[in-house]
């Protein structure tokens, strides 16, 4: 057998060099079969993964809806602002750049860092918000690294403190927190666009792709407020407040033919646009949201009732004595005012002839006139946290409870309940929802209810107009150049102590022209303890000055024109 044909066998270095050889084959295969795999079946999960990493949605916010009067003049409007925001790690690889930017973003270089070394793992930490456009281009002009700028918008208040509790305002993000900012907050609100954008590792957008959605801006809500006389209402009762070292005090105007509420103002206030002045106190709208016992105020409330049922006539004689006892209580007058007819009663605010006519009605025409005129139930306002009011059921009354609530006791209402009542006796007896919204915006408002008949009412109106006169509690209500029907009230406070002799609020509800009202306005003066305390001394002078302005700006004619020459001649004479 030749060599050439012995069998041949492997040696151990040949056996190495096939296994080698086969490890690369299969080795090479796979790569192979790898790459075709994350080419052809793997291709759109491999898209989603680097999509993910590097393509991002930005929010692109919304423009905030705008908040007007009735003329169109901002009461709320949103402004462009940039917000400096950063990713920290890159920030970080940069220190240099570190006081430069802590400067221009009025921080301490100390204070920066350590907010970056804190939040160094995350990719977004908010710098500097709702920045001037100047002072972000001085920002970004340090030109360090992973510092990037985000459109905002930044809520502006023109009207201040004056309408604050009214309109209330927003967080920094844009959200309503109080007032109509909160209410209407959907409204205003829009919806916020979209669009995706490419980053590279820093953070930074380096292409925009075509995805993008709009966003669709708020709408605007227009008021039924009149700025001019919303700035009038506030100063007064701003002024009245001070000069009387009072607790706080209310003014509400409004268009009794409509219902519309042309200025709804109280102090103390707050500045939207200063938020280091925020406190619960200055944010709440007392208007809605504060319940009283209204004292005198009530009174027409009652006459009118007792009037429209045919239980008396304006010649009606009520006898008195100037007190009679009601069960366990004394019900008394300053003074004993004799023989009373209801001119009378309202002319000299008599408690004691208001039980009289109240004990004669009965509790359940007295609730019933009360419910009537809106007691009990909200506006329909539709302000946040408007309250109904505390008038409990007349069932639970008895003779006590009806004579004092005949005189606004033993019951509680808001200031905007109140303001409506009288809204109803100027127009024709009809109650009306309040408006505080127009267009779009507005609430659906039901038909007005009757509270009683127009000639009750125009006789309440000529009622109410002695209240003002030389002999009646509110002389000094008088405007000139008009005439005026009102009420006083000074009603003694009340806690869980029980009636206080010395804390009273102050109350004045009136209307002018006293034969056509144009206007109804009601001043609360919360507690005063300088000076005098009565209503007809320092409430009435307030709705005098508030009224004399406030026709004029609305271009009302004088109705009483023998006034406004005398109050001329008046003026001349002692200038």
């Amino acid at each position: 057998m030749s060599r050439d044909d012995e069998p041949q066998h492997f040696t151990p270095s040949r056996w190495r060099a096939w296994f080698v050889l086969g490890v690369f084959v299969v080795f090479g295969s796979t790569l192979v079969w790898r790459a075709v795999d994350l080419q052809v079946f793997d291709e759109q999960f491999l898209t989603h993964q680097g999509d993910i990493r590097h393509v991002r949605t930005v929010k692109v916010p919304a423009h905030r809806g705008a908040i007007v009067d009735r003329n169109g003049l901002p009461l709320a409007l949103s402004a462009p602002t940039e917000s400096v925001w950063a990713v920290p790690s890159a920030v970080l690889k940069a220190p240099s750049k570190i006081s430069a930017l802590a400067s221009r973003l009025g921080m301490s270089t100390s204070d920066l860092r350590k907010d970056l070394e804190r939040h160094k793992s995350r990719q977004f930490l908010y710098l500097k918000r709702q920045l001037s456009p100047y002072d972000a281009h001085q920002v970004m002009a340090v030109d360090a690294p992973g510092i990037f700028l985000q459109r905002e918008y930044k809520r502006y208040y023109p009207a201040g403190e004056a309408a604050a509790q009214l309109v209330g305002l927003t967080n920094i993000d844009g959200k309503g927190q109080s007032g109509l900012e909160l209410a209407r907050n959907g409204y205003l609100s829009g919806s916020p666009g979209e669009r995706k954008v490419v980053k590279d590792g820093r953070g930074r957008v380096v292409d925009d792709l075509d995805e993008f959605k709009a966003p669709h801006p708020g709408h605007d809500l227009k008021l039924t407020i009149d700025s001019r006389l919303q700035y009038l209402a506030y100063r007064n009762i701003k002024e009245a407040v001070i000069s009387h070292k009072a607790k706080d005090g209310t003014v509400v105007m409004l268009d009794p033919d409509n219902g519309q509420l042309l200025a709804v103002a109280s102090y103390p206030s707050f500045n939207p646009n200063d938020r280091s002045t925020l406190d619960q106190a200055g944010m709440r709208l007392r208007a809605a949201t504060d319940v009283m016992e209204p004292g005198s105020t009530a009174k027409p409330i009652v006459l009118s009732g007792a009037l429209n049922k045919g239980l008396y006539n304006t010649s009606s004689i009520i006898h008195t004595k100037g007190w009679f006892m009601v069960g366990r209580l004394t019900v008394k007058d300053e003074l004993n005012y004799g023989d009373e007819d209801f001119a009378k009663i309202l002319q000299k605010s008599s408690n004691v002839g208001a039980a009289h006519v109240g004990l004669k009605m009965g509790p359940k025409n007295v609730w019933q006139d009360f419910r009537n005129f809106g007691f009990g139930e909200t506006t329909g306002s539709g302000f946040p946290g408007e309250r109904f009011g505390v008038l409990r059921d007349y069932y639970t009354w008895d003779n006590v409870e009806t004579a004092t609530a005949s005189y606004g006791y033993g019951f509680a209402v808001t200031p905007l309940q109140l303001a409506r009542a009288y809204g109803a006796i100027a127009d024709q007896g009809k109650l009306r929802s309040l408006r505080l919204i127009l267009g779009k915006g507005a609430d659906m408002h039901p038909p007005p209810q009757q509270a009683i008949k127009p000639s009750t009412a125009a006789t309440m109106r000529q009622l109410l107009r002695g209240v003002i006169s030389p002999e009646g509690t509110a002389n000094r209500a008088k405007v000139p150049g008009y005439t005026v029907a009102g009420k006083t009230g000074t009603a003694r406070k009340i806690s869980n102590d029980g009636y206080h002799h010395n804390q009273h609020r102050a109350l004045f509800v009136g209307m002018a022209p006293a034969k056509n009202p144009r206007l109804v306005t009601l001043v609360v003066v919360d507690d005063p303890t300088h000076g005098s305390y009565y209503g007809g001394t320092v409430a009435a002078p307030v709705f005098s000055k508030i009224m004399q302005s406030a026709l004029r700006i609305l271009h009302v004619p004088p109705d009483n024109p023998s006034v406004l020459t005398a109050a001329a001649e008046s003026s001349t004479a002692g200038g």
